[in-house]
């Protein structure tokens, strides 16, 4: 292995499946959740079978939700692989990207040649108020949670000095959610599609100043699918295989206010000279993200993602966080995410969003729609991430989604970004059409 991380045996997604994520799948528990989202990857490789599946990576965020430990074990029975191998995969909100790159481990190091990597979440089993308490518990419950901790405070405090720093607007991240939610109408997964204002946005319920019900994702039930394999598996059973050319995972304290201070983590196309007097990372910027992009860009041999990625799903949690994300990923400089993400350049360019856009879209952010339309059942989010970029580098989206829409011309090289508590574990993977 390279310092970079690089293994030298080439990995692939194969299939991907989902269930639809919505508020409430009363009719399903977590097991059948999962069997759905495989059942419909499954369908994809007709040729593959379960014989040939050497084992299974699970996640889920919170046994609480559940009621039930090790529910993982359970939907690798439920899906007929025992006695293989499985592992269980947690990390808050990084949870499904944390159980992709496992995946990906367990091929490129030889130990399998065809891993399963499967999410949930049962978000519905509980009130919202009890909901937001559990997730919560993702802060450092000895200092943050006993204070008020719960996350949608922690991001009006981000965005709040995002906006004191560089001039951030309310209206620019009202445009994010705009963007999000009309992308999710050509979604029919989604939980959330809608034709939005900067009015809608800005006069819903305050959640937290600034961000309010619109600014934020909702919870959700779902499950998403992702088939990995290596090389020989993968040319055997499927015609259009898309390659994980680069990982990267970043981290941070818990606590922000243990977090230090220092020069910006430089990516391949930026100098030093761009963040002169920039007090890094604050509480503005995301430096678990900034890894995580450096480390996945060296291994995939990005050398400026502005001209190398041609479409982002990122951890848009809350509008806000989708504006720090674009500057962590370096698709624009610190200080330039609010009119980066609001002028056009984020956005599909056959999308009607019934606002004036003076840049033409260039890479665009959440053709799904994202967390903010799709929803986030954490432990399946950043699969379901995975499996939307697999079907844009396939070029089936208009199979899958039964709508053209969506479809990112040419779609060579996707980026997908999954993030946990403030920024304590955030992975960034990147995927290739060969």
């Amino acid at each position: 292995m390279t310092k970079t991380g690089a293994f030298s045996r080439p990995v692939y997604i194969i299939a991907g499946g989902i269930t639809k994520f919505a508020k409430a799948h009363p009719g399903m528990d977590f097991r059948l959740m999962c069997k759905e989202a495989f059942d419909y990857a499954m369908a994809d490789v007709p040729t593959l079978t379960v014989d040939m599946i050497d084992g299974s990576s699970l996640s889920y965020f919170s046994d609480h939700f559940t009621r039930q430990l090790m529910a993982g074990i359970m939907v690798h029975d439920y899906l007929g692989l025992c006695p293989k191998p499985s592992r269980r995969i947690e990390g808050g909100g990084a949870t499904g990207g944390l159980n992709l790159q496992n995946a990906y481990q367990e091929v490129a190091s030889g130990r399998m040649d065809c891993c399963v990597a499967v999410g949930f979440e049962t978000m519905s089993r509980v009130s919202t108020w009890k909901g937001n308490e559990f997730i919560a518990l993702a802060s450092d419950t000895n200092f943050d949670f006993p204070v008020g901790g719960f996350y949608t405070g922690y991001y009006a405090m981000m965005v709040r000095r995002h906006m004191h720093e560089f001039g951030t607007t309310v209206e620019q991240m009202a445009r994010v959610s705009i963007k999000n939610h009309a992308n999710a109408l050509h979604n029919p997964y989604a939980q959330f599609p809608a034709r939005l204002t900067v009015d809608d946005v800005r006069s819903a319920e305050m959640v937290a100043t600034p961000l309010t019900m619109l600014d934020i994702c909702t919870m959700s039930d779902g499950a998403a699918c992702l088939i990995v394999a290596g090389e020989e598996v993968a040319e055997r059973v499927c015609d259009h295989p898309v390659r994980i050319t680069g990982i990267g995972t970043g981290t941070d304290a818990m606590r922000m206010a243990d977090r230090p201070h220092g020069d910006v983590i430089l990516l391949p196309h930026e100098s030093a000279a761009d963040y002169a007097g920039l007090r890094y990372p604050g509480v503005h910027s995301f430096r678990a993200g900034r890894m995580a992009a450096k480390l996945a860009y060296a291994m995939a041999g990005i050398g400026d993602p502005r001209e190398e990625i041609d479409f982002v799903e990122l951890h848009d949690a809350y509008t806000s966080s989708e504006i720090q994300t674009v500057e962590d990923l370096g698709l624009c400089l610190y200080g330039e995410g609010g009119p980066y993400s609001a002028g056009g350049a984020t956005f599909m360019p056959n999308v009607d969003y019934g606002l004036e856009l003076p840049v033409t879209p260039r890479v665009p952010v959440n053709p799904s729609g994202g967390l903010l339309a799709c929803g986030h059942p954490v432990g399946a989010t950043g699969l379901m991430q995975g499996v939307f970029a697999l079907w844009q580098l396939q070029g089936t989206t208009a199979k899958h989604l039964g709508d053209p829409t969506l479809q990112v011309r040419n779609a060579r090289r996707g980026l997908i970004h999954s993030h946990a508590g403030t920024g304590t574990y955030v992975t960034v993977t990147i995927l290739e059409r060969p």
